[in-house]
């Protein structure tokens, strides 16, 4: 989500009267919230991967009073294209895929070498077919300083200290997530050096988040927070070291200086985008994988990726 801002951006630049609104999760919502461009985010009722036929109908049907002049479906699949066919959008851009002919009229050649990167598959999108690809424009969330404030004091965090953000979360899987001793470590070395340190992520990632703070003095905010709070604490913050996961654009687009850990993926295809970052990837020949968990068993990407070489490039940046 964080990275299909770089459309929004685009296509206000083409037509900067344009409105713009967002059919997304409902989890995503308050990213699409803090995009300038946005004028609606729009809730879908479809869990991921269900088809939900009658649910589609259903949103198709709002969506059709609404009198929408162009779609634009950033998935692939026959599924994402149906809710833009059944509310009768005139034009419905998308990339040709699972047998959309019909469903998808203005249809797009998906080419790996050329669309390289994720960011560049969708801004393609917003683009007239055949033309040169712009420079992508970087996402920018936009922070809630009231809010933010507010937060701090609720939630007793210091920011006389330089703040970095740590996010040891990957929803994809293990294979993404760099060793927790190595996150508590880090953490450590950032303390003694006159760093705050504050951990961040969902419910999911408690459990990591305590191992951390337990082995030094981090503070845990993992599923205490919502994805709204983190946005605007991680706008209290300077630096971020994230596993490649949502956060880490979260991140990258509130304006952080990021440090960004590949294991199984690759900067190649999800950089951070932003020009303020170093990104930590070893390119071992069994790199990139892809998978969830490691194949080979040693996880070496990851393990062999050590918090002094993190502990360096943050200082650096500070410096």
């Amino acid at each position: 989500m964080v990275m299909a801002q770089a459309l929004f951006k685009i296509l206000k630049v083409q037509q900067p009267e344009q409105a713009i609104d967002v059919l997304a999760p409902v989890w995503s919502l308050p990213i699409v919230a803090r995009m300038p461009e946005v004028r609606n985010g729009l809730a879908s009722e479809i869990k991921h991967g269900e088809f939900g036929f009658a649910k589609r109908k259903r949103m198709a049907e709002t969506l059709r009073a609404e009198h929408y002049e162009r779609a634009i479906i950033l998935p692939r699949s026959f599924k994402s294209a149906l809710i833009p066919w059944f509310a009768r959008i005139p034009k419905r851009t998308g990339y040709r895929g699972e047998s959309r002919f019909g469903l998808i009229n203005d249809v797009r050649t998906f080419d790996r070498k050329v669309l390289d990167q994720t960011v560049k598959r969708f801004i393609a999108l917003g683009i007239d077919d055949g033309q040169p690809l712009p420079p992508v424009a970087f996402p920018s969330l936009s922070i809630d300083r009231e809010r933010q404030g507010n937060l701090l004091d609720a939630l007793k965090l210091e920011t006389e200290r330089p703040v970095v953000a740590m996010m040891p979360g990957a929803e994809y899987g293990p294979a993404k997530c760099w060793p927790l001793d190595h996150f508590a470590e880090l953490a450590r070395k950032l303390q003694r050096a006159g760093y705050a340190v504050w951990v961040m992520g969902s419910s999911k990632d408690a459990d990591a988040g305590q191992y951390v703070a337990e082995q030094s003095s981090a503070v845990n905010l993992c599923g205490k927070t919502s994805l709204e709070d983190v946005i605007d604490l991680l706008g209290a913050a300077e630096q971020a070291v994230s596993n490649d996961s949502g956060l880490m654009h979260v991140a990258a687009a509130v304006g952080l200086h990021v440090h960004a850990v590949y294991g199984s993926s690759t900067p190649d295809f999800t950089p951070p985008l932003t020009d303020t970052c170093d990104v930590h990837y070893l390119r071992l020949d069994c790199s990139p994988c892809f998978q969830r968990e490691c194949p080979l068993g040693h996880l070496n990407c990851l393990n062999d990726l050590l918090p002094d070489a993190v502990f360096a490039r943050v200082n650096a940046a500070r410096a």
